[in-house]
């Protein structure tokens, strides 16, 4: 039987990486093997993480966390090394853009490891963020490169990739197959909507956590202050992270916003599925508002995922306080043909079909 290794590092990750892992399950001839770098530590993912989304757990843990980029990414190469040369993988998965991603694809293409990018060609064209680098690293060393979008293509040929011993395959965004699934799920799994008594289509779902907004107190203080103008007409349900509800206590600011802790998946569907609309300066959020039929407001100067700017789904306003309200108070008086496909569907089977054929 053929295997292949999954390497793993951030919490989204485990969630893209569960719809592979029940399509390699159902066919049940390729040996997966996982493995979590622990880059991204987190005590909400204890064993009822995995039971209740059916998620596999990881055969080994490597618990790299709290370094340095260097440090980390340095620490999880050798130890991953460890792991292919006492596996022999035929080939190894990595996802998306983290150091876990440019690491297990560094530590099998030095072992001749073929090297599978699940999210690949994705760009910011901002080389002050770390995940470009790790992503433009990763493409260029993978032997498959599964694209969700013809912009991610367009992306790879425009850097000669075409060019180059690898292969470029639109597949579709796994997200999408993963939004879907658990989405059967979530409303019997969260009471997260009676809880903070919140009515459907009258809250707006935010998250700020980019260090380039929570580092910068005049970013800070523009994104918040368009958050609480939103707040005098709708609700804002922000889920801070602890670093930087610390950040606002140190610099005394105060804003009229629901502040909550972080919440887990099936809390973060519910919250989807019935707000008005999300501000967010994550990559991953601005597409699950579109899986689940919301506009988004992207708190930062760019956007890998494109697409959703162009067909008019979501608005770039950066910190600007201004162009925030702006497109709030645009997306309350329009309508989206939501159904357009941007993503691809059966992403996990059309994935898989490909992988096999390297294997």
């Amino acid at each position: 039987m053929k295997k292949i290794v999954t390497i793993l590092g951030a919490r989204p990750q485990f969630v893209k990486a569960a719809v592979l892992s029940r399509v390699i399950s159902n066919h049940n001839d390729v040996e997966e093997v996982i493995v979590h770098t622990g880059q991204h530590y987190d005590a909400n993912m204890s064993d009822i993480f995995f039971s209740e989304m059916e998620i596999p757990k990881p055969t080994y843990n490597l618990a790299i966390n709290g370094l340095s980029h260097g440090a980390m990414t340095g620490q999880m190469l050798q130890k991953i090394e460890e792991v292919l040369m006492t596996e022999k993988p035929d080939a190894v998965a990595v996802f998306g853009d983290t150091n876990s991603t440019l690491a297990g694809a560094l530590a099998a293409k030095k072992l001749h490891i073929k090297v599978i990018h699940i999210e690949a060609g994705l760009r910011s064209f901002n080389m002050k963020m770390p995940e470009e680098i790790n992503r433009i690293l990763t493409d260029r060393i993978s032997d498959l490169l599964l694209c969700p979008t013809d912009s991610a293509i367009d992306n790879l040929v425009n850097e000669g990739f075409e060019n180059m011993p690898s292969n470029i395959v639109k597949s579709g965004d796994i997200m999408k197959d993963a939004v879907e699934y658990y989405s059967q799920f979530s409303q019997e799994k969260s009471t997260i909507i009676s809880d903070l008594n919140l009515q459907k289509n009258e809250f707006v779902l935010a998250t700020i956590h980019r260090q380039e907004n929570t580092d910068d107190l005049a970013n800070l203080n523009s994104i918040f202050a368009g958050l609480e103008t939103i707040s005098k007409e709708k609700t804002v349900v922000l889920p801070l992270h602890p670093r930087t509800k610390a950040i606002l206590k140190s610099n005394k600011l105060n804003f009229n916003i629901k502040i909550i802790d972080p919440v887990g998946y099936f809390d973060m569907l519910e919250l989807l599925k019935n707000c008005n609309l999300v501000v967010t300066d994550s990559g991953g959020l601005q597409k699950e508002a579109f899986f689940n039929k919301k506009h988004c407001i992207i708190a930062r100067e760019e956007t890998e995922w494109i697409e959703l700017v162009t067909n008019g789904f979501a608005k770039i306003v950066g910190s600007n306080t201004v162009k925030m309200i702006e497109a709030y108070t645009s997306f309350q008086n329009s309508q989206a043909n939501f159904e357009v496909d941007l993503y691809g569907a059966n992403v996990g089977e059309n994935m898989y079909k490909e992988i096999v054929k390297i294997l």
